[in-house]
C-alpha cells in the first residue's frame, strides 16, 4: 500500500488559504471558525498556527493573494488603445467587477480595527500601490489626460483614501461617509484627476452604503 504523499509547508499554507477563501465567500468571515477552515483543509488545528496567528491574518493574506492573482494594474498596462485617464477609470471598473474580491473586501473591513493589521495594510499599500499609481499618473500627465503637477503626491494619497472611507477606521454614519466620498471626488477633480465616471461613482456609493449598513448591524 502506497504511503500518502506528505504535503510541503507551501502546500499546507495554500490549502489553508483556499479553504478560508471558500468559507469566507460561502459562509461569511464572522461565521467561519479556525476549526471550520482546518476541517476543509484536512489538517489539525495546530497546523493552522504554524502559518497564521489568527483568522484576521488569514483574511489579510487572502487580500494580498487575490490582488496579485488578478492585478488590475497589470490588466490595463498594455492597453495601447487608451491614454492615461481612461486607463485609470478602466482600472477602477476592473477592480469593481471582481465580485469575489469585493465580497471579501467588505468582510475584511472589521479586521482593520486591529492596529497591527491596519499598519501592515498601510505599509503594503504604500509599497505596492504607490509606484503603480505613480506610473499611471505620469503617463496621464505626459499625454495630457491628467492635468496636475502633483503626480507624486497623488500616488501617495490614493492608496490612503480607502482607509479614510472605512467606518471601522474612521467611524461615521452612512450620510457622513457619502459626504466624505463627495469631498474626495471634488478634491481630486480640482487636482486635475477627475477619477470617477458615472458607473464607478454609482458602484462606490452603493459599496459605502453596504459598509455602513454592515457596521450598524454589528453589536
Amino acid at each position: 500500500m502506497a504511503r500518502p504523499v506528505k504535503k510541503t509547508q507551501e502546500q499546507w499554507k495554500k490549502e489553508i488559504l483556499d479553504a478560508a477563501r471558500a468559507l469566507f465567500v460561502s459562509k461569511g468571515y464572522e461565521e467561519t471558525s479556525i476549526s471550520d477552515i482546518m476541517d476543509m483543509a484536512g489538517g489539525a488545528k495546530g497546523m493552522f498556527y504554524r502559518f497564521f496567528q489568527s483568522k484576521e491574518e488569514v483574511m489579510y493574506a487572502l487580500g494580498n493573494q487575490m490582488f496579485f492573482e488578478n492585478n488590475p494594474f497589470d490588466a490595463i498596462k498594455g492597453r495601447d488603445d487608451l491614454n492615461g485617464l481612461p486607463k485609470i477609470r478602466s482600472l477602477l471598473a476592473l477592480n469593481q467587477s471582481d465580485g469575489e474580491r469585493n465580497c471579501l473586501n467588505r468582510q475584511a473591513v472589521s479586521i482593520l480595527k486591529d492596529p497591527h493589521i491596519l499598519a501592515a495594510s498601510i505599509r503594503e499599500n504604500r509599497r505596492v500601490l504607490t509606484p503603480l499609481w505613480l506610473e499611471l499618473l505620469e503617463e496621464g500627465k505626459r499625454d495630457g489626460s491628467v492635468r496636475t503637477e502633483f503626480t507624486k503626491e497623488l500616488s501617495e494619497l490614493l492608496p490612503l483614501i480607502n482607509f479614510w472611507l472605512l467606518p471601522s477606521v474612521f467611524p461615521a454614519t452612512e450620510e457622513e461617509l457619502q459626504h466624505k466620498f463627495y469631498f474626495v471626488t471634488e478634491v481630486l477633480s480640482h487636482m486635475g484627476l477627475p477619477l470617477y465616471d458615472d458607473k464607478t461613482m454609482s458602484f462606490t456609493k452603493n459599496f459605502i452604503s453596504d459598509l455602513a449598513e454592515e457596521e450598524e448591524d454589528k453589536p
